[in-house]
Order: structure tokens, then C-alpha cells, then sequence
């Protein structure tokens, strides 16, 4: 009989334990992975405004932090719509806020009202776009590229039920040389 050339080696046979070494190695691997990112992304593409970031993105001012002119007596102001969007170029965003006093019944006129926060400052509302003086109830609202569109639904007199509207205007501001101007937006119709 003839003998093996070279004898047997003791760590050419596996045991549980060598698995287990093996799969704490391979666990430390994965975690050290997870520690180790790829920094951030600057390549920029061309032609285009710059992103910011999580930590450098500013929120829109917030319309509950806000008292709006309205004298609703023993019930509260409601905020039914809101958008927001950089209505002025300065980069931050403004919200606008359609409010009403919360009657629970009728129809109470809307205020439609421009919400800007400076750095460090609480909201403050910087123009009235309706006034509920007005009677207008806000049907639509939107900003869109700086722009600010509505539908409005009111009253041709007080004749008029105040469920049944009878005057319907589409609106459309803009910021333009320090103040929103108001015109008609295109393809608008009244009834």
C-alpha cells in the first residue's frame, strides 16, 4: 500500500467553526460597508437653476402660524386652500392661503391672502388678492410659473341666493413692480 505524498493538513477540513469565523467576517464586511458612502453628487446639468438640497430647502410659510383679518366672532378662521410657490424671483417660497370663517352653514366670502417668511421671522401675510368684501367664494386655486389663478363664484346682488352663484370670473396675479397685478388669464370665461 502505498502512503499519501503529502500528509493530511489539519486546515483543509472544515468544522462549524470555520463557517462561523467566515460568516462573522463577511458580517463585519457588510456593516464597515455601510459606513463608507460615496460623497455627493456636483455635477450640474447645463442650462438648468440649481437644486437645493434637503438642508437648504426652504419651507413655505405655514398658515396656521398666521391671524388673518377676519372677524369670524365665536367661530374660527378655516384655511381651505393653499398653494405655494416663488411668486416674487427672491427664491423662497410664498403660500397663499383661501380663508373663510368656519359658519358650519351658508356660504361666507373667501379672503384670498399672500404668506411670505423672512429668514429667522414667523409668516406674515404681504397682499390681499380678494378681500371678503368682496363675496367671492374661491372654487379653484393654483400657482403655477410665479402666477397666481383662481375662480372665483359670486353675486350679481343680494337678490341672489347665496347657494346659487351667478357671477363666475377666472383671475390671474402677478408679481410686477413691487406689487400683484391682477389680469384676466387667457382662454377665461364668464358666465
Amino acid at each position: 500500500m502505498q502512503q499519501p505524498a503529502v500528509p493530511e493538513l489539519a486546515h483543509t477540513t472544515t468544522r462549524p467553526v470555520h463557517w462561523l469565523a467566515t460568516a462573522a467576517a463577511l458580517a463585519a464586511v457588510v456593516a464597515a460597508s455601510g459606513f463608507l458612502q460615496p460623497g455627493s453628487a456636483t455635477a450640474a446639468q447645463a442650462d438648468s437653476k440649481p437644486v437645493g438640497t434637503a438642508a437648504h430647502a426652504v419651507a413655505p410659510p405655514d398658515p396656521a402660524a398666521v391671524r388673518f383679518p377676519l372677524n369670524c366672532g365665536p367661530v374660527k378662521v378655516l384655511v381651505q386652500k393653499k398653494a405655494s410657490g416663488d411668486l416674487d424671483g427672491d427664491g423662497r417660497p410664498e403660500t397663499v392661503a383661501v380663508v373663510r370663517c368656519d359658519a358650519g352653514s351658508g356660504t361666507p366670502p373667501n379672503g384670498v391672502y399672500v404668506l411670505t417668511q423672512p429668514p429667522g421671522a414667523k409668516p406674515r401675510i404681504v397682499a390681499t388678492l380678494v378681500d371678503p368684501k368682496d363675496r367671492f367664494s374661491v372654487r379653484a386655486l393654483a400657482v403655477r410659473d410665479g402666477a397666481v389663478t383662481a375662480t372665483l363664484d359670486g353675486y350679481s346682488s343680494d337678490a341672489v341666493p347665496r347657494y346659487r352663484p351667478d357671477v363666475h370670473d377666472k383671475a390671474k396675479w402677478q408679481w410686477q413692480g413691487g406689487s400683484f397685478v391682477r389680469s384676466t388669464p387667457a382662454a377665461a370665461s364668464s358666465v
